[in-house]
């Protein structure tokens, strides 16, 4: 599988925005049209919450984070409960 950096990417997804089409950077640039699409779905914000793909998943990450904390802060909260 071939991994492509970043700024290649973001790169891809701009030439899109300017008007050119996603079969013909496809074509061009040797990719799937479904990898162009999920760059796009990755780099754009989504037009009913404004976030962008990544975005989704790093706030998706931290809120598991943060699920975990409460869990530990919870169980904390009621060992202490019961020494008093």
């Amino acid at each position: 599988m071939t991994r492509y950096e970043k700024n290649f990417k973001q790169m891809i997804v701009e030439l899109n925005q300017t008007g050119r089409s996603i079969r013909g950077l496809a074509k061009e640039y040797g990719l799937s049209e479904a990898t162009i699409y999920k760059w796009k779905n990755l780099y754009l914000p989504n037009q009913s919450t404004g976030l962008t793909g990544k975005e989704v998943v790093e706030l998706k990450k931290e809120n598991a984070r943060l699920k975990e904390e409460l869990e530990i802060l919870k169980k904390a909260a009621a060992i202490f409960s019961r020494k008093t």
